[in-house]
């Protein structure tokens, strides 16, 4: 089955600064990728080039391809006819995405409306629907809500509705359930996989919830300061990291069911903080990684493949025959 969307060597400057950098990944019809990394790994400027959002000031590089159709110098009157058709997004905070002055119905009617041959009682009717789809109760009633009026899940359900009006290919959710506690979170995520199911829609799950990628996603990648460092399937990758970055998130990180615990040991920061890496050599992670090598601050290491379905960027590791221990983990 071919790429739904091929983004090659795609990167985004403003001035002297690049905080994206060569970043290459597929995703198929019906497939959920999920992108993590802390804040600052280019995850958000990665998804806003995928739809076209990117400030006016934004140099960028490389490409993308949907359906084979390269996006990246198309002009904004060709965006707005792939923003909510082909490609739709849902934003961190819904608050702040949907416009307070309008109902949550005349804003889904909004995307109908440009992108569908049909009437305002007809459009109006969709908008109904697409509350039912999202499990809104009383819809018919609420479409004439204001955003203010629902609760922070109901406004992230009304944007999920919004993002897939017009059933599009590809959808983007951008720490989608970040702000959401624990049962709407599961609530959230288990409406996007049904969709995208139903709908056979890409998504594309930005998020730095180790938990949520390793029960929803079908592939991972993993981002750090601009560059792809890590990419496989979830359950590989938890299981046996190859990147010292993704052993620190993963160390940072509390496993399910195991309190505030990761495998046998306390939870471990990684020490310092993603920083600029302007006119510097080498490995972005060498100040952070406890693996580092006068080596690493010669050059970039590239992406190479570990095993099939398996990329990493460090020259130093190697494929795991077992238990990955903390010792290994956080390089003690």
């Amino acid at each position: 089955m071919s790429a739904l969307i091929e983004v090659r060597d795609f990167s985004v400057a403003f001035g002297a600064a690049q905080p994206v950098k060569g970043v290459s990944f597929d995703v198929h019809p019906g497939e959920m990728l999920a992108i993590v990394g802390e804040s600052g790994s280019g995850k958000s400027l990665t998804a806003l080039g995928l739809i076209g959002l990117l400030p006016s000031h934004a140099k960028k590089g490389g490409e993308i391809l949907l359906d084979g159709r390269s996006l990246l110098k198309l002009s904004e009157r060709e965006w707005r006819a792939i923003r909510g058709r082909d490609i739709g997004m849902i934003f961190q905070e819904p608050m702040t995405s949907l416009n307070p002055v309008l109902t949550v119905g005349e804003q889904i009617v909004e995307v109908l409306r440009i992108h569908e041959r049909i009437d305002r009682h007809q459009a109006r009717r969709r908008a109904i629907e697409l509350l039912e789809l999202v499990n809104i109760p009383e819809a018919g009633r609420r479409v004439d809500d204001y955003p203010h009026q629902l609760s922070g899940g109901m406004r992230q359900r009304v944007m999920i509705a919004i993002g897939v009006a017009c059933n599009p290919k590809l959808l983007i959710a951008d720490e989608a359930t970040t702000a959401l506690d624990v049962t709407i979170q599961a609530q959230i995520l288990q409406l996007l996989d049904n969709l995208r199911r139903d709908l056979n829609m890409a998504v594309v799950l930005i998020t730095h919830d180790l938990g949520i990628v390793a029960q929803w996603a079908d592939r991972v990648m993993v981002m750090y300061a601009g560059r792809k460092v890590e990419e496989g399937l979830p359950e590989p990758v938890f299981e046996h990291p190859y990147h010292p970055y993704t052993r620190g998130l993963l160390a940072a990180s509390p496993r399910a069911g195991a309190g505030l615990h990761y495998r046998d040991g306390p939870l471990v920061e990684i020490p310092g903080s993603i920083v600029s890496s302007a006119g510097e050599k080498g490995c972005s992670f060498r100040p952070r990684c406890p693996q580092a090598r006068a080596s690493c601050a010669q050059s970039v290491p590239p992406l190479r493949p570990i095993s099939e379905g398996r990329y990493a960027a460090c020259p130093f590791v190697v494929p795991h025959s077992g238990e990955v221990s903390r010792d290994a983990l956080v390089g003690a």
